[in-house]
Formats: C-alpha cells, structure tokens, sequence
C-alpha cells in the first residue's frame, strides 16, 4: 500500500488535491482512498489530507502516520513532525521558491520543489493573499511519480477542472525541480520569527484557544479494559487478543512467544482444537468470526522456536503420572520455573491421546514431535514404557516434593451386545501402530463423539468397503467437532441417528429407532417397524471412557486433564496442567496464586461495529473428499495469509491504538505517549466524542 500525507493551510485546496492524487490512480484501475481533516474551520488553519493507493480493496479508514512521502503546501508548516514515521526512500513534494537542492534542511531525503504559490498567482488561482494551490502542486506530483501530462489532464476532466488549472499545473509539471540530498536523513526545521503570531500564514494561528472547558462537564472520558470473548472462553487460558494483534503486524515471533507462555502445544491446537473462540467470537455479528485456528497453526509452522531461556533451578522434585496433553503441560510449566521434572509413561512413545488417538490426517506426528520436543528441551525427563500402578503413587510420593495424575480416560464404556468388538481409542492405537486391518469389510462405529468420528474415517481410509455410524441421538447432539463430523459424511460415511444397538449377530448389528421425549431424554419406538439391522462386520464402540479411579484419592497428590474434569477436548487439558502446574509451584514455594477478577467480558453491545468494515473469513484450503481415502496425509491446508486474517480482529474491549479517540477529539484535551493516552480534564468537555468513537469499546463516559 502506498500512503501520502499532505500538510497544508484551509483554503489553499489541500483535501482536493488529496482526491486529485487519488483520482489519478484511479484510473490507472488501483484501488484509492483520499480524505482530509481539519483543525480550527476557518481560512489558513492547518489541515492534513491523506491518499491511500493499493492493488486491493483499502478497508484501513484511519488517519496516515507513517507516511511514505509526504506533500507540503506551506513552507511555514516544516517542523520535525511532518517526517515522522516516513521511511528514508520516501519523497517531500514542497511547495518554495527556492529549487530542490538548496533545501539543505532536508538532507538525506529526495526532495522535490516548485514555486506553486507564485504560479498561481500569476494564472489568478485564488488571489495574492490566499493563492489556490491544489491544481498547480498537482502539476509537480504527476511529475515526480511519473503521470503524464496527457493522464493529468484526464484528472482535470474527472473533476471538472479545465482552464487557468490546466496551464498552471503544466508550468509546475515542466518546472518542478527534483534532487537526492546528501547526508544524514534529519530535518533541519527553518529558522522562525520570533513574534507570536507573525501572519495568518504562522501555525500559531491554527491552534485552538487554551480555553479551560472542564468545568462544564458532568461527565468525563475514562479508558477501560475488558475480557475479549475470546480470551474469556479459551480453555487453554491462552490471551487469544494479544497474539492476533502480534500476528496483524506480521509479528509471528512475538505471536508464538505469547502463545507459549500458556501452551507448549499451538501447533496442536491449531489443528484439533474445537475453537470455542471462534463461535463466541463478536465478528460474528458484522460478517464471520475470525478464523483463530487457522491463524495459531500458520503462527506455530512459521515462528521461530527460540531455544528454552535459562532459568534458577529450585531443589523441588516432581514427578507426573501420564504424557498426555495435561501432564505435558504441567512438566513444561514447572520445568519453566526450574522444577525438576520426572514424567512417566505407560506407552512406548510420549504424547498420550495426542499420539495415540488422533490420526495423522488430523495432527501429523512431525507437528506433534515438535511440540514435544519443545516441552524435554525444557529439562523435563521422561520415561516411557513406566506404567505407575495405583498401589505406586504412594511410593512416588515419598520420593517426590509433589506428584501430578494426568493419566485421562483409560477406561472404555461398552456394550452388552453378545459379541466381541474393539474399543475406539484402542483401534485408533491400532491405526497409529499399522497393525489393523478392515480393507473390503463393513465398519460400523457406535458413537458421536470425537474418537467415533476418528474411527470411522481411519476405516474409510483403511480401505474399508463401507463405513456407518449409529448414535442414539441426533447429528445436532453429537460432541464431535462438527466441521469433522461433516468431512466424514463429505468421505461417504453413513450416520443413522437416533440409533441405538441391541446386538451382533451373522454379521448384521440389530438396531432399534430411538425417540425424543422431551428434556432430553430418549425411549426406545416400539411401534412396527423400529428396528432395523446393519451389515457389520467389524464393531467398533465409541461410546467414551472413564478415568480409572482406582489412582484417585490419595491426599498431597494433584489430579488434572480428563483424569479430574472429562471435558475431553486437548485445549481443556493444556489449561488443567497449567493450573495444576500453578497450585503446585505455589505450594512448594509460598508464591501466591493470582486471585484477581478479570474484567468483565466484552459483548457486542460494548462496540461499535457500524465503525468496522465487513470482510470474509481467510479459510484454509483441503484435500477433496476422493482424494483423501487412500491417504491418511493432511486433510486441512493452511492459511494464505495469517496478518490478514488476524487483521479481522475486533479487539474487543481492548485498545488496538487506532487513534480514532485523539483524532476526534474536538477540544484536542487528548495526548498520547507511546501506546499510552492520556486525558486532560481541564480541557475536556465531556462531550463524549472519543467514547463514541471508539470502535472497540476502549473508552466509555463515565458521571463525575
């Protein structure tokens, strides 16, 4: 995107010349933007206009800040602020009688100069006092970004400008003087008079009157912070807010340093988790909710992986049961503040659910390894092939400061259906192992929940030569993530709803037709007709599964991840561990667990959503349906552009420094220092301007 900055006086024509500009690459077909605003309205007060040119749709409506060239109507206005933010290859258009060259003020820049005022008025634009300048500089602007004469007088016919506008903008065109002066890029600001005000033309005579309007109010502006819906609903307790807005700048690093301060799995999440920030997202309301997952996968394959920073190590030992995504969580953040970490596992490879229950066209094993890999570089060590029987944890405890059971769900609900079947998380075991076969056979899965989606679309891509699903309730009651349960009926899997198996008998499942009472509760039709039977000829029970609680109970022992609260999803988890990890670096150490109210959560009622522009969700491609059955590679690509999704974030309740409040501000009683801003009461009014300005809910108007 290109963007200009024009500094000039009211009545010299400046916000014209904004749309001239605009208008010019316009119609070379670019997208442009060109506005202006004002300081005091009356003739000689300064005034900024600002041109925006891109390839694409322009959706940014804030004011300009770091321009790349910048346009100057009145020598008067050259002080150090007209080059903030402007990059040294940029160019200064300046209106002065003096040639390019000799502007040594503006050393290291690429200046360009023409006499606009005495053009003018020698073609009687304006009068001598108050010269119109807009067509003339216009002259010198074709010129410098190489517009021909024949394009500008396409723009004059645009507007309507023709005459004395056409020949002095060809005077200013032939004459404009252009030069790359040497030296350091730094603004020498021309020496000034020393009256106060010296001539309408002085800047003095643009500021507002130092009137002390506070007084008058019975309100006043107050900034405020609250919990985006996002943040508030991310069972990782991951600050979603923040590594959006890191990502919207194209700062991926600093995006994965926030992430990581709450997981060691965004790579994990990126691909698996169900998104509740996504579906209480507040964009929702305007267009679609912000595609978050998409954006903190893209974030956790392209980032850099900074090696763990060096930390005091403490002389607590901790032992954690389970390598699952809770007892990974908890090891990485005791190993961050410099536990020794011990974690056993059952299995012959770390990772738990993770690696054993999710299939590799959902979270490829390199992604996963990664993170994993991640979480040891922290110190943690591990042991696999360490099962801990209940009658251990006693044992553990007497050799460990603290000990942590994240071991899940290992104990599978069944059927009894009169024959044999296999259990969902075991043939998902199976499938990771390569030890499982189902090619040309009839697959059918019992259960709505995520393991049951898993199975079955393993089955189709094991070959399986047809593949259903029964659930004795409806596809809307189902715990599945639903974007999975419809890429498996996308993979040509069959769902009989309001299913419920009765048995297994010569390779048919018995089923009878379930109905709704009401409140919930299901009965079995016994009218004609209700049962009916599916050719199976492998079952696979999906029906879910229940911590083992022959560990439970045991006192000075922390419990956690589905072990403790079976809300069975891997952001859950991740944020179980951390807290666990928390309580129990609180108890070794007397640190002091945070106990502060978050602010209340942001809703749509908190913004301003007419002052957003509408734009459709970033979306990742994927694989089509006939190409995934013979594959288990990846199902869900990635994202083309990460920034410009994240760009889509409301910022809900919290400020994003879009100057909209202090660009508002019509009593100026606004400043801001860095990322912080700051009222000045004497000054304020309380008209409540920048309250209404604020798209996100940052500031409200409180009674004094």
């Amino acid at each position: 995107m290109l963007e200009m900055t024009i500094y000039g006086r009211g009545g010299q024509g400046g916000v014209t010349l904004a749309k001239m500009i605009a208008t010019a690459w316009f119609l070379r077909g670019k997208y442009a933007q060109a506005f202006g605003v004002y300081a005091a309205e009356r003739s000689g007060a300064p005034i900024q206009a600002y041109v925006r040119i891109d390839d694409e749709e322009i959706t940014n409506t804030n004011q300009i800040r770091k321009p790349d060239h910048v346009i100057v109507l009145d020598p008067t206005l050259i002080g150090e602020s007209i080059l903030a933010g402007m990059p040294e290859g940029g160019c200064v258009i300046l209106n002065a009688s003096k040639t390019a060259e000799s502007w040594e003020a503006f050393r290291g820049r690429r200046l360009a100069a023409v006499d606009a005022t005495s053009i003018a008025v020698r073609h009687g634009l304006g009068t001598a006092s108050v010269p119109i300048v807009n067509t003339t500089m216009m002259g010198a602007v074709a010129q410098v970004f190489g517009f021909t004469f024949d394009e500008l007088r396409g723009v004059f016919a645009q507007l309507g400008f023709g005459g004395a506008n056409i020949d002095a903008a060809r005077e200013a065109f032939d004459s404009v003087t252009i030069a790359e002066l040497e030296g350091d890029a730094h603004l020498v600001s021309p020496a000034r008079n020393s009256s106060p005000v010296s001539s309408l033309f002085d800047p003095s005579a643009g500021r507002p009157p130092a009137i002390r309007t506070g007084a008058w109010a019975t309100r006043r502006p107050q900034r405020r912070v609250l919990t985006p819906p996002c943040n508030a609903v991310c069972p990782a307790g991951n600050d979603v807010q923040s590594f959006l807005a890191a990502a919207a700048h194209g700062d991926y690093d600093r995006a994965l340093d926030i992430l990581l301060e709450t997981t060691p799995f965004p790579g994990v999440c990126g691909r698996v988790c169900p998104a509740p920030c996504m579906s209480n997202c507040n964009r929702r309301d305007l267009d679609e909710g912000v595609n978050v997952r998409d954006v903190e996968r893209f974030i956790a394959d392209h980032a850099t992986w900074k090696l763990p920073r060096k930390v005091a190590e403490t002389n607590h030992r901790i032992a954690i049961v389970g390598s699952g995504p809770a007892g990974m969580s908890a090891a990485y953040q005791l190993a961050r503040r410099g536990h020794h970490v011990s974690l056993f596992e059952s299995s012959d490879e770390l990772g738990g659910v993770l690696r054993n229950g999710i299939p590799d066209y959902r979270l490829p094993k390199e992604i996963l390894d990664r993170e994993v890999g991640h979480v040891l570089m922290h110190g943690v060590n591990a042991y696999v092939d360490s099962p801990i029987q209940p009658n251990a944890l006693d044992d553990l405890k007497n050799h460990y400061d603290a000990v942590f059971v994240a071991t899940g769900l290992q104990s599978p609900r069944s059927l009894a259906l009169g024959s044999s079947a296999i259990q969902g998380i075991e043939f998902l075991d199976r499938v990771h192992r390569n030890d499982v076969s189902v090619r040309g056979r009839q697959v059918v899965v019992a259960g709505g929940g995520n393991t049951a989606i898993d199975a079955a679309r393993s089955a189709v891509r094991l070959g399986a030569a047809s593949v259903s699903i029964v659930y004795r309730r409806t596809v809307f009651d189902m715990p599945a993530i639903a974007d999975e349960v419809d890429a498996a009926l996308e993979e040509g899997v069959l769902l009989h709803e309001l299913a419920l198996p009765e048995r297994l008998e010569k390779g048919l499942l018995h089923c009878v037709r379930m109905i709704a009472t009401g409140r919930g509760k299901l009965i079995a039709d016994t009218s004609p007709g209700s049962h009916f039977a599916i050719p199976c000829d492998d079952l696979i029970l999906a029906l879910g599964q229940e911590a083992d609680r022959a560990l439970a109970g045991r006192d000075g022992i922390w419990y956690g991840g589905d072990f403790e609260t079976n809300e069975g999803t891997v952001a859950a988890a991740i944020g179980s561990g951390r807290r666990a990890a928390q309580s129990i670096h609180a108890a070794l150490t007397g640190a002091t667990l945070s106990q502060d109210e978050e602010p209340r959560r942001a809703t749509v009622d908190d913004l301003h959503l007419h002052l957003f522009t509408r734009s459709p969700r970033n979306s990742a491609s994927q694989l089509e349906p006939p190409m995934r059955a013979a594959t288990f590679a990846e199902v869900h690509g990635e994202i083309d552009d990460a920034s410009d999704e994240a760009k889509r974030c409301l910022s809900c309740g919290v400020c994003n420094t879009c100057d909209r409040c202090r660009d508002h501000c019509p009593d100026g009683s606004l400043r801001r220092e860095g990322d912080e801003y700051f009222f000045n009461y004497d000054y304020c009014k309380g008209c409540g301007v920048c309250a209404t300005e604020c798209p996100r809910g940052a500031v409200v108007m409180i009674e004094i």
